[in-house]
């Protein structure tokens, strides 16, 4: 029978891992839970959130579900593996993710994951987050077709907007979030988003 640790000890010397090495790793570590991701066949391993991020994270959730999914406008999903690119594999998890009703229905991988790419994708910014690796996703995402990308940074209390080719726009505590072209009446305000 082979454990945890040996598995990840196998796959250690690896240069490049796919979708089936992802689905073969364990969820549950000595030190506690894990999730992984992959970029161009690059592992990530990724701790659990903190509560600001989860709580940001939720309250994001909530609106997509009352404003979209409630709303025959399209579904929305959490912490949903994406697959995003093949050969080299890639294998993200954003934290909150929409797909418009056009788009449905959503297309599964053998492994559970999504292989329909969404047309609106948020991260949470987490307190160990490098900015590299945010830019890395948010090319990632755009390189694969999703129309929107919000980045939301609790501590700062902005959300950066990126669209396709248009120039990154960034929205403060006075602005309100919309995305017409994807969620027709779609209005979120950050004063609310980031209220203690």
């Amino acid at each position: 029978m082979t454990t945890a640790a040996q598995t990840l000890e196998e796959l250690s010397g690896r240069r490049s891992f796919t979708i089936a090495d992802v689905a073969a790793l364990p969820s549950q570590l000595p030190s506690g839970p894990v999730d992984y991701e992959l970029i161009r066949g690059k592992l990530l391993m990724m701790s659990p959130t903190g509560d600001p991020h989860g709580k940001i994270q939720a309250r994001i959730v909530a609106a997509f579900v009352v404003q979209g999914d409630q709303r025959g406008l399209g579904t929305t999903r959490t912490e949903t593996g994406v697959i995003l690119g093949r050969n080299p594999d890639t294998l993200l998890g954003p934290d909150v993710l929409f797909l418009a009703s056009s788009s449905l229905p959503v297309r599964l991988s053998a492994e559970g994951w999504w292989e329909s790419i969404p047309d609106l994708v948020v991260e949470v910014r987490s307190r160990n987050d490098r900015n590299a690796e945010l830019v890395e996703k948010v090319r990632t995402y755009a390189a694969a077709g999703v129309r929107i990308v919000w980045v939301v940074d609790p501590q700062r209390q902005v959300v950066m907007e990126y669209r396709g080719d248009r120039p990154a726009a960034e929205f403060g505590s006075a602005d309100v979030l919309t995305a017409e072209d994807v969620l027709p009446g779609f209005r979120m305000s950050l004063a609310e988003l980031f209220a203690p």
